[in-house]
């Protein structure tokens, strides 16, 4: 398979505590990778320095093979690399496919010349709403529309954040816990619509989850991190029975 990420000895400190301290990894198209690890081991600074939140120390982050280090997350959104967060980032009082709305990259009516004569911008808008309507069709949040985002519940909250992300047209997806905090039978179909959309859409994922239970009867290929550091990976039932990585787990 082909990489369409690819992290190589990425380093980051904030003063005196590393937070990673060379990390490589690489996640194939058309894949779902989930990182591990217990709480503070540096999945989320990972996932922050991939998506141009955090500028590494030092290190290198390739997207199809293009070297993209240090970049801005808007700069990324542009190229498809889009993430969610552990707390969804919502436009609360906005209508749930407003919220769609707004995550469109191409919106001449945001020009102030062009919002005055409706032909060029009427067109994009249309297919814009066509493209949100499909979104929220593959997420089972059609019913939902026209409600605030606030009326949610947590795990609609986190599957609208992902459709935002999707409004991008992006090809690759990193999630920070998108399951945490929710029921059980609506995380197995937060997952379920991961798996769609790898399937149909040809999105690759790098998922941040610690609720193991869910997320390993989806996962093609699982790292796992401690102390900054990446210590095993590969298959999900071979890096969960790893020495390192139950002693990083369970202690000694």
């Amino acid at each position: 398979m082909t990489n369409i990420l690819k992290v190589t000895d990425l380093k980051k400190s904030f003063g005196h505590l590393v937070a990673l301290d060379g990390v490589s990894l690489s996640v194939d198209e058309r894949t779902v990778s989930i990182l591990i690890g217990p709480n503070g081991s540096g999945k989320t600074t990972l996932i922050n320095v991939i998506t141009g939140f955090h500028h590494p120390d030092s290190g290198k982050v390739e997207f199809k093979s293009a070297d993209i280090t240090g970049w801005q997350p808007h700069e990324l959104y542009n190229i498809g690399i889009a993430r969610t967060f552990q707390i969804p980032s919502l436009f609360w009082k906005l209508t749930v496919l407003e919220n769609l709305l707004v995550a469109e990259k191409k919106n001449p009516g945001e020009s102030f010349t062009k919002s005055l004569f409706r032909r060029f911008w009427e067109p994009q808008e249309e297919a814009a709403a066509e493209k949100a309507a499909k979104i929220l069709e593959t997420l089972g949040l059609s019913n939902h529309a026209n409600d605030p985002a606030y009326k949610l519940s947590g795990g609609q909250m986190k599957l609208l954040e992902m459709g935002r992300a999707l409004m991008s047209d992006a090809k690759l997806l990193l999630l920070d816990e998108p399951v945490s905090g929710v029921n059980p039978t609506l995380a197995h179909e937060i997952f379920s619509k991961i798996i769609k959309l790898r399937d149909e859409s040809g999105v690759s994922f790098l998922i941040v989850e610690h609720r193991l239970d869910i997320a390993m009867g989806y996962v093609d290929h699982m790292n796992a991190m401690a102390l900054g550091k990446l210590i095993a990976s590969g298959r999900p039932n071979e890096v969960v029975g790893h020495p390192k990585v139950v002693e990083a787990y369970l202690g000694k």
